[in-house]
């Protein structure tokens, strides 16, 4: 069994794009901006923002966070939205969700420019995606394709189960492990909470991408021998031994099901750093416009 190193990966990522940044500062070019917004005080939101502004400051970015209250109206948020799609300095926004439920989610995503919005959440880089353009790919989906191919994980002709369908990471990773690639070329089950035969069909896979929330969920018997198994999942359970009174896990029952598998992401130091540079590469790409091309 090897472990699936996202701090690692996503090290390596970084250094090469603080190299080209380097190079943009020499020949007085332009460098990439990140605009983070973050509203209220989520502390999981908080944590999330900070390291994605503290890895730009990192690899040499330029970076604006924009705080608000929880209160913030629906209008000024999208008020706000629209003089970052206007300002020409700012190459990428992301919004972190969850928002308050009072502003609906839908509408702050399709605000965003489509090119600058280097999360990959809006309707037309979603649509460029399932139609294999190039475009700005969901920054989970893309960290788990850059990790796959790091490892050089055999993906061509294998059967891949994706178990959840969310528009964040399910249903962009079964399109992805899809497509005519590298990596790709995998024949993809995708599968859900109302999945019948879920852990039949979890024991055939080669590639388990476990994305749906619930911790513990995947246990060993639903895991082949020699399968590669991605763990996007992370929960916060009740841990009094942790200053923070929590700890993360995620969605495998990971001490049960790694001596199964060829290779594994721990959590944490899985997917999350890769979520993070995957990020940064597509603010990278935003900036000296070019999309990502996965076909």
């Amino acid at each position: 069994m090897q472990i699936l190193d996202g701090k690692l990966v996503s090290a390596a990522i970084k250094a090469q794009l603080a190299e080209k940044v380097a190079e943009l500062k020499l020949t007085g070019k332009k460098i990439p901006h990140l605009a983070a917004i973050l509203v209220g005080d989520n502390p999981a939101s908080e944590t999330y923002v900070a390291s994605k502004v503290k890895s730009c400051a990192e690899i040499g970015y330029n970076s604006t966070l924009l705080r608000f209250d929880a209160q913030i109206s629906e209008k000024h948020l999208l008020d706000n939205i629209t003089l970052l799609n206007e300002n020409a300095d700012v190459d990428g926004i992301l919004v972190q969700l969850p928002l308050p439920k009072h502003i609906n989610e839908e509408l702050v995503i399709n605000t965003i420019d489509p090119s600058k919005d280097v999360d990959g959440f809006h309707p037309v880089n979603v649509g460029k995606m399932v139609s294999g353009l190039p475009t700005f790919i969901p920054a989970t989906p893309y960290g788990i394709m850059l990790m796959l191919e790091h490892y050089n994980i055999p993906t061509r002709g294998k059967h891949a189960v994706v178990i959840g369908r969310s528009h964040i990471v399910g249903t962009p990773v079964s399109i992805l492990l899809s497509r005519n690639s590298y990596p790709g070329n995998s024949t993809v089950t995708l599968c859900h909470s109302q999945t019948a035969n879920l852990s039949e069909l979890c024991r055939q896979a080669d590639i388990i991408v476990a994305a749906i929330g619930r911790p513990n969920f995947v246990t060993a018997d639903m895991v082949k021998e020699g399968a590669v198994v991605v763990d996007v999942g992370i929960n916060r359970i009740p841990d009094a031994s942790k200053k923070s009174g929590f700890r993360l896990i995620g969605d495998v029952k990971y001490d049960e099901v790694a001596p199964k598998c060829s290779y594994i992401t721990p959590v944490p130091g899985g997917v999350g750093p890769m979520t993070i540079a995957a990020l940064l590469k597509n603010t990278y790409h935003a900036s000296i416009g070019q999309k990502v091309n996965m076909n």
